[in-house]
């Protein structure tokens, strides 16, 4: 394989938050209203966009999400929605000469169930990255706490390539 090119692998998991919370969810960029309460998080708490990140970021030898935008409340990624996000992250990627050629998403949980949805959330993906994002979903039969309902996990590969030198 060509050195300019270059995979990454990311994974990110969050619980969802207390009813009392009243926060929305925000998975593959998109809003969720179909009753499932929103994930804990300083951003939106977008497991699919972070686990992307986290392979994009992978993949060009950059760090991770939190190199990128910080821990906590006061980070730079706080309140943040995953949209911005990834395109704040392409743009880094481009600014150290590497592009996106595709990206894989594989959302692990019991609820929401992404088929309805599917075509729009890997649209709004596509979009913001500028490339082609394939979203699938699954559950655990019942193990752990995604298989519980506690909480949502997400994990991503991509490919990127090295952007010709000027």
């Amino acid at each position: 394989m060509s050195r300019d090119l270059s995979t990454g692998l990311g994974f990110d998991a969050h619980r969802f938050a207390a009813p009392d919370r009243h926060r929305p969810l925000w998975l593959a960029c998109l809003q969720w209203n179909d009753g499932t309460p929103g994930i804990e998080g300083d951003s939106d708490g977008d497991v699919a966009v972070h686990a992307l990140i986290d392979a994009l970021l992978s993949a060009a030898h950059l760090g991770d999400i939190g190199t990128l935008f910080g821990l906590g409340p006061q980070s730079k990624g706080a309140g943040m929605h995953g949209a911005e996000m990834l395109c704040s992250t392409s743009a880094y990627l481009h600014e150290h000469g590497w592009s996106l050629m595709n990206a894989s998403v594989m959302v692990v949980a019991q609820r929401p169930h992404l088929s309805p949805r599917r075509d729009q959330a890997q649209a709004a993906m596509t979009e913001a990255l500028g490339a082609p994002v394939s979203l699938t979903a699954t559950t655990t039969d019942g193990l752990g706490f995604t298989g519980h309902g506690e909480g949502i996990a997400a994990m991503a590969t991509t490919l990127v390539s090295r952007l010709p030198r000027s």
